[in-house]
């Protein structure tokens, strides 16, 4: 398969990208900014993969269909998948403001695994929201969805578990040969996140369609 796909982390407020060349792993690059990633690969990339909300609410208490599609087919894993704040309350940098925002207006309290996302949702939500081109790159994508993917069946252990660890590195040796090294050379948190949202690439039910997340694309086909 033609062309670079690229899965992106945030962590530790700076941005690990894992590039694939349609056939292995090409490279890996830290950005301190999602603009300065954006500018790395507009020219390159057939897609962008990141593990970041895309496509906010402004207010409602329904939430996205993506959310609860993935959640759908992580099944009991389905709490890996972490409600996004509307975007009022991504650029709140305090977490009592941010939660009072998204109870005033989503009608739910906003979690604080969400809230650390803070920053790194905003970014890219302001990215996709002045640079329209970026829009057709890039995708949102989800790991524990990628990982189930590759599975072909729900993972038996919590990923922050020792087993959870190794059955998430198995399931990528499984696919590429190439990533439990490059996830082991990687940041502790984000290199395995990375990896396995840029190995969503392959094969139309791992890679979003038109305007579709990758989570509500497998969704669709597995549920």
């Amino acid at each position: 398969m033609a062309g670079t796909f690229v899965g992106v982390d945030w962590s530790g407020g700076t941005w690990l990208a894992v590039a694939f060349d349609g056939a292995t792993f090409d490279h890996a690059a830290v950005f301190d900014e999602v603009g300065e990633l954006w500018q790395r690969y507009e020219e390159t990339a057939t897609l962008i993969l990141i593990d970041v909300p895309i496509g906010l609410l402004e207010s409602g208490n329904g939430g996205r269909q993506c959310d609860g599609l993935a959640r759908k087919v992580l099944g009991p894993a389905g709490e890996a998948v972490v409600a996004p704040p509307v975007r009022e309350a991504t650029r709140k940098r305090r977490y009592p403001a941010a939660n009072r925002v998204n109870r005033r207006k989503a009608g739910r309290s906003l979690s604080r695994d969400a809230f650390e996302m803070n920053d790194g949702i905003a970014a890219v939500d302001s990215l996709l929201r002045n640079v329209p081109e970026a829009k057709t790159t890039f995708r949102e994508s989800h790991p524990e969805v990628c990982f189930r993917a590759f599975a072909d069946e729900p993972l038996s252990h919590r990923k922050r578990t020792a087993a959870g660890y190794a059955e998430r590195m198995r399931t990528l040796a499984g696919f590429d040969a190439d990533a439990p090294p490059t996830v082991q050379a990687a940041p502790p948190r984000a290199g395995i996140a990375a990896v396995a949202s840029r190995g969503s690439a392959p094969g139309p039910e791992r890679v979003a369609d038109g305007d579709r997340l990758p989570g509500e694309q497998f969704a669709r086909r597995v549920g």
